[in-house]
């Protein structure tokens, strides 16, 4: 398992031992994409969806992902976060919403997962309160396009 560092000499999955990496800052940010059915589009723009905000309650979630990342992927660690922010962007050219999620910590260890689950949570939320209207949206594009801090310094998707 050369290269897979949550996976010990046995090839068993473990939990990456952080002790003696330094602290420092830390930030990461993901983003993602939901395309819908223009009408869809509209209903959340112009605010007349049945659930509510969709944009705000999704924000919110994405927040909630983040801050919950260590009890859904299991060989994350707790870390203390001091900034999470999710933006969703109208694209009308989707149709759909952008979504980009920053986070930020100082430890021992990044933030990718936690801003990706923000991304993923948020995505999901837009599904869930617009899925009466539009059962056929889609998901994507979700990935890191920055990290920095640490060891491996920084990294920008081209």
């Amino acid at each position: 398992m050369s290269g897979l560092t949550h996976f010990d000499a046995k090839g068993d999955a473990h939990m990456v031992d952080v002790s003696d990496k330094a602290v420092t800052s830390r930030i990461a940010v993901a983003e993602g994409h939901i395309k819908m059915a223009r009408e869809t589009f509209d209903i959340i723009s112009e605010g007349r969806a049945k659930k509510g905000d969709v944009i705000g309650v999704a924000r919110l979630a994405g927040i909630m992902g983040a801050k919950k990342t260590p009890e859904l992927i299991p060989l994350c660690h707790p870390l203390p976060i001091t900034k999470v922010s999710v933006e969703l962007t109208q694209d009308p050219d989707l149709p759909g919403l952008r979504i980009e999620a920053t986070v930020k910590t100082t430890g021992q260890t990044g933030v990718e997962m936690e801003a990706l689950t923000a991304v993923s949570t948020a995505a999901l939320t837009v599904y869930d309160m617009a899925k009466a209207v539009d059962k056929a949206m889609e998901i994507g594009g979700i990935r890191v396009v920055l990290k920095d801090g640490g060891k491996s310094g920084r990294y920008e998707a081209v």
